[in-house]
């Protein structure tokens, strides 16, 4: 009997081993069609190895969730343009510092490399505005002549950067980082010669409209009718595009949250990136030491010899002071940071409370007559177009209805003071809308082209460097003051590793 049970034990275990031996030589086949993935016999649908998304250079992953945006103190310029609402942030990367001056010449040589012979313009409308330093009663032209280029600032923030500048150079980083991946992996090689408009891409490689500095053709193709592709969003090897981080992102990053939880619950709020009300370290340590580059007071940038206060005249390295629980330095000093969105008092009342953003304007991939992308242009980037309600029948959709939204839910035309008149003549409201709503440049400078700024800065008091405060500037306009950090948008998981 117990010869038996035992024989009949290990025939169970055949059972279950064998199978599990065979299955294990087989492909990995479809939950919904049983087909095998990876196979050239029907087709080739690929299913790639993918763990999760890289981290691109320069980044730290900081994890989502909720918080309080909007001020925590007193309101003592009474804008009551930050009212304090709770939203919720998906996890996103950001840069761990400031842009540098060094890593912006990078991109200055680079253009001037591709673009100069040629395109001398393109390299021009790069060029910080170093004159931004510039004060009638202060001298400041040392600052002019070396704060961009000397290698004493190297480490130091670049400024005089206006919002369409950091964005271009976002989208420039986008594509050497995700082109230096494509080295890594032995796909390409180092093409040092690009020019004009043959210059790496990342939609124009992804959309077959470059192949120059290619090492091999591609990577193998399991479809039976091709040898080698291009690599795809599909293989998940290409980086998402840097960008501007959105001011609810900033201000969520900024705070660091994430050190102060137990559980779900958020014990003691922060009112600066630190903890506590001071803005001296409290450690032993370091104590009354200044956490951060402000103006301490009227004619205060620095302290006193022997025992300077923030050891910074003007700007400071970007990886001075102590950074906050996500390990982003300067987020409350040294220079304010531009973020993506469009200025309006009374954002936080009208923006969703998951992602709140304002500044949507949708585009689409430019098609020719056939159907097909257009080709790239003569700096070699794929050509976009506004979102057409006919030709993109936008009137279908139920979430959008034109391609610019940044005035969406904005303003009241009954409360206009040039109500009446523009009843009258209601052309002359179609055709700047926004101008007369908050008469531009009369009594106020809110536009679609107001950026806000976020943080304090060298030349700012301590009051700015609470995350929750907001400030704005025309998007073509740049400062001693303001510069910019990237971000990049997490995709899957927002804690890493798959959980």
């Amino acid at each position: 009997m117990k010869v038996q049970e035992k024989g009949t034990k290990y025939l169970m275990l055949l059972l279950i081993v064998i199978p599990l031996i065979f299955s294990s030589c087989k492909k990995e086949q479809s939950g919904a069609t049983g087909w095998n993935y990876n196979d050239p016999k029907n087709g080739g649908f690929q299913k790639i190895p993918y763990l999760e998304q890289e981290t691109g250079p320069g980044l730290v992953l900081i994890e989502g969730g909720r918080f309080t945006m909007g001020r925590v103190e007193q309101e003592v310029h009474y804008d009551w343009n930050n009212i304090p609402r709770t939203v919720t942030v998906s996890s996103f990367y950001m840069d761990e510092t400031e842009v540098t001056n060094f890593m912006y010449l990078e991109y200055l040589y680079w253009l001037e490399r591709v673009y100069l012979a040629d395109y001398p313009e393109v390299y021009r409308k790069a060029l910080p505005d170093t004159l931004v330093w510039r004060s009638k009663l202060a001298y400041n032209e040392p600052y002019v002549d070396f704060y961009l280029r000397h290698p004493a600032y190297r480490d130091y923030p670049v400024v005089g950067v206006n919002w369409l500048q950091a964005n271009d150079y976002c989208a420039w980083r986008t594509d050497r980082v995700n082109e230096i991946i494509l080295i890594r992996e032995g796909l390409f090689e180092h093409y040092p010669n690009q020019i004009n408009e043959d210059n790496f891409n990342t939609e124009a490689y992804i959309l077959g409209q470059y192949e120059s500095g290619k090492r091999v053709d591609g990577i193998p193709d399991l479809n039976p009718n091709k040898e080698y592709r291009n690599v795809t969003i599909e293989d998940g090897i290409l980086l998402p595009k840097y960008r501007l981080p959105t001011e609810a992102e900033w201000e969520y990053a900024a705070y660091g949250l994430i050190g102060n939880t137990i559980e779900e619950l958020i014990p003691d709020k922060k009112l600066y990136p630190w903890n506590g009300h001071a803005i001296r370290n409290s450690n032993e340590k370091y104590i009354g030491q200044i956490l951060a580059n402000f103006k301490r007071g009227r004619g205060d940038n620095m302290g006193v010899a022997g025992a300077l206060n923030d050891n910074a005249d003007v700007t400071a390295p970007v990886y001075a002071y102590w950074p906050n629980d996500y390990g982003l330095y300067n987020m409350a000093g040294n220079v304010s940071e531009w973020v993506m969105d469009v200025y309006r008092p009374l954002s936080l009342e009208d923006n969703d409370d998951f992602r709140p953003f304002r500044g949507n304007v949708y585009q689409t991939k430019e098609l020719d007559e056939e159907g097909a992308y257009m080709e790239k242009d003569s700096l070699g980037h794929i050509i976009y177009r506004d979102v057409d309600p006919k030709l993109d029948n936008l009137q279908a959709r139920r979430n959008y209805k034109q391609a610019d939204n940044i005035d969406y839910l904005d303003g009241h035309w009954e409360s206009n003071i040039n109500y009446r008149e523009m009843m009258d003549d209601p052309a002359s409201a179609k055709n700047d809308p926004l101008s007369l709503m908050y008469q531009f440049e009369s009594s106020t400078l809110i536009n679609d082209e107001a950026r806000v700024y976020k943080g304090a800065s060298w030349k700012d008091r301590a009051y700015w460097a609470v995350p929750g405060t907001r400030r704005y500037l025309t998007q073509d306009e740049s400062t001693s003051y303001i510069g910019f950090r990237c971000a990049m948008t997490r995709l899957g998981s927002p804690i890493g590793m798959g959980y």
